[in-house]
């Protein structure tokens, strides 16, 4: 059985889901490429495996972006990206040069890939060379360092994305609208969790100094995320519980949390992450007379949605080639994103409520 969630419905729907914010002036150039009709060039920061197998193929396949430039700190990866991406020799750059980019019209917008610890120094640095930013979630490791990246874009008069690619799926749009239209009557309880099997023990995202945290800052935020934009407020009160199997590998970090959150209305989150096994990839409502859910939810491809009324049909889409259209043409039409740096900075001052409430044995309020 099919619900009647249908693609023109979807289309009218998702424009009426953007975001309000300020939108930065645009600078000549941008109205230039816009007039002349060309892409944004894009530089990726950071040629790690999310560049390599998502957000580059993803460029590929944009209407407004390009993959103009690249900075590497791995030499041997330069002709590689090169030769693939027919990228001229001067848009190569290293964390050495990479401040060079003011100088390079041809880049646009810096997409900062890089571990969580470094997105704040090089969202900066790319502010103050006249770039617009697109950086990975989690935004930083501290509220303190998403404010000082706000600022900076604020003061470069740039504009500052967050990935949260979710937020331009389809299947993520109509949950959405579905909570906000009370479809199945005001949202009551909502259970939201992602996690997977983390494989190199020596990988960057056990290092506390480098990813600020383990399974929450990675991959918790996206049912974090979830539970915001379903529930459509801002938890009250956070209350979470660890459990670490492996004492070694995660050392740094958390292996595998539980948490609630609590919000103005009354709505209650239970959410749940880990890096210890796969398979836990859900985002559920439950309202006052049915149900809807993403399961899986936050994979990069391949979503599929139901609720009591049968199944959702919606197109499956590049969630990185999606994002980064939004973005541009945010840009290029000067528009508010529905992914600023102050979406960012609310979930690093949650999830540093969470670990709060680990450490201390207790709920802790939120403003």
């Amino acid at each position: 059985m099919k619900t009647p969630h249908s693609r023109r419905e979807f289309i009218d729907r998702s424009i009426r889901l953007g975001a309000a914010a300020i939108a930065a002036p645009m600078a000549a150039s941008l109205t230039a490429h816009a007039q002349e009709g060309k892409k944004l060039g894009f530089a990726l920061v950071g040629l790690g495996s999310l560049s390599t197998n998502q957000i580059a193929p993803a460029l590929q396949k944009t209407k407004h972006c390009r993959l103009a430039a690249i900075v590497t700190g791995t030499p041997a990866k330069e002709q590689i990206w090169a030769d693939k991406y027919n990228i001229p020799r001067k848009n190569i750059y290293n964390y050495q040069t990479f401040d060079r980019i003011a100088d390079n019209p041809e880049i646009d917008v810096v997409y900062v890939v890089l571990p969580n610890a470094m997105h704040g120094e090089y969202t900066i640095r790319a502010a103050k060379a006249g770039k617009h930013v697109l950086c990975e979630k989690p935004m930083e490791v501290s509220a303190k360092r998403c404010e000082q990246m706000i600022e900076a874009c604020q003061k470069a008069k740039r504009k500052l994305a967050i990935g949260y690619r979710c937020q331009f799926a389809p299947h993520h749009l109509e949950v959405m609208r579905l909570a906000r239209e009370k479809v199945f009557g005001a949202v009551k309880i909502i259970e939201a969790s992602f996690g997977f099997r983390i494989g190199d023990p020596k990988q960057w995202r056990l290092r506390y100094d480098l990813a600020g945290g383990g399974a929450l800052m990675d991959v918790g935020i996206y049912a974090l995320q979830g539970a915001r934009y379903v529930s459509g407020e801002e938890p009250i009160e956070v209350f979470a519980t660890e459990t670490k199997t492996d004492k070694v590998k995660f050392k740094e970090v958390d292996e595998s949390i539980l948490w609630s959150m609590r919000f103005p209305s009354g709505v209650v989150a239970n959410c749940s992450t880990t890096y210890l096994v796969g398979g836990i990839n859900r985002l559920f409502a439950a309202a006052e007379t049915g149900w809807f859910e993403l399961d899986p939810a936050y994979s990069y491809g391949g979503l599929k949605g139901r609720s009591n009324k049968g199944e959702m049909d919606f197109p499956q889409v590049d969630h990185f080639a999606t994002e980064m259209d939004d973005f541009a043409s945010c840009i290029i039409n000067s528009k508010p994103t529905r992914a600023p740096g102050e979406e960012g900075l609310r979930d690093v001052k949650i999830m540093t409520a969470i670990y709060e409430s680990i450490r201390k044995g207790r709920a802790i309020k939120l403003g």
